[in-house]
């Protein structure tokens, strides 16, 4: 397996290939990123709402990761200005429970 095609492909921290799952991992790997996708999974928030449930992240980084999210399809800003997840986004945030049902049995 040669290169990626170009179409579709990510720029992705310590990876020369490319490979979808490399180019997820980076995204939620940045900070504030996982937060930003949690504090969203039950309702749209407004800019400053968000920053206030990600205590108080610096605006620049917040709305950095928001433009990175929404490039990669996960969140999008709604009508009334607020964000919000997309179906993509609320398929990601399903994926994670099973996750942070173990997290909450392991962190007792």
């Amino acid at each position: 397996m040669a290169k990626q095609a170009a179409s579709g492909s990510r720029t992705v921290r310590g990876s020369r290939t490319g490979r979808p799952i490399m180019a997820l991992l980076d995204l939620l790997g940045r900070r504030w990123s996982l937060r930003i996708l949690w504090e969203l999974r039950d309702q749209a928030l407004t800019s400053r709402a968000l920053r206030t449930a990600c205590d108080e992240a610096s605006p620049t980084v917040l709305q950095a990761r928001l433009t990175e999210l929404r490039e990669a399809g996960f969140v999008e800003l709604g009508d009334g200005g607020g964000y919000g997840l997309t179906a993509l986004g609320r398929e990601l945030c399903e994926t994670f429970m099973p996750l942070h049902r173990f997290a909450e049995r392991w962190k007792r």
